[in-house]
């Protein structure tokens, strides 16, 4: 395979970890449902999908969690625990420094949403260091749906095996893989990384 030209980087699970019961348990301090509730509600009802492909505004999502919760906070206090629940993958940060000091193109191919990116972008550096993003939340998709492995396409000015796409979900990879992109797996960062350097982009 030839040595790509830019690389894919999912961003929950691959850069940062992250964990919807942080917020859940916070929601439900200063509200009525227990955490588990509240997790649920948040993370396995479609109320986090239409957030996450952009069908309902901060302000909606804020007040429908709000309403089922009996959260008493403001959407301020209500933005910040909804965005504190990651935490990061350092030896994954370190191999983006790593392709940044090389010259490598890298983008953030991610299902996210407002106020986690927001959160995101003012808490850890090295998330604005990358050449582009494409978010399903302002395409109105999530992965894997055609037409955001387009955007990357667009925003990239790469195809096929000039990309490398690192992502934790097999559907997701599969995707990729079936555009002819040259895909990782992510399960662990020393793989990962030593895969990185098999591909020829690393020393």
């Amino acid at each position: 395979m030839p040595v790509p030209q830019a690389v894919v980087f999912d961003l929950g699970k691959v850069l940062l970890e992250f964990d919807y019961g942080k917020a859940a348990a916070k929601i439900a301090q200063r509200g009525r449902l227990g955490a588990p509730e509240v997790r649920a509600f948040i993370d396995q009802s479609p109320l986090l999908f239409r957030y996450e492909t952009g069908s309902m505004t901060k302000e909606d999502f804020y007040s429908q969690v709000s309403s089922f919760t009996g959260f008493a906070g403001s959407i301020t206090e209500f933005s910040h625990i909804f965005g504190d629940i990651f935490e990061p993958i350092i030896p994954m940060i370190e191999l983006h420094g790593h392709l940044r000091k090389n010259k490598v193109p890298t983008f953030i191919f991610s299902n996210t949403n407002e106020l986690a990116i927001s959160h995101i972008k003012a808490t850890y550096p090295f998330f604005n260091e990358f050449d582009g993003y494409v978010f399903s939340y302002e395409h109105g998709a999530m992965k894997p749906t055609p037409k955001l492995y387009d955007a990357v396409e667009s925003l990239t000015g790469k195809r096929r095996d000039e990309i490398l796409y690192l992502d934790d979900r097999a559907e997701n990879i599969e995707a990729g893989a079936k555009r002819g992109w040259q895909v990782i797996l992510h399960e662990t960062a020393a793989v990962t990384v030593a895969e990185v350097r098999a591909s020829g982009l690393l020393e």
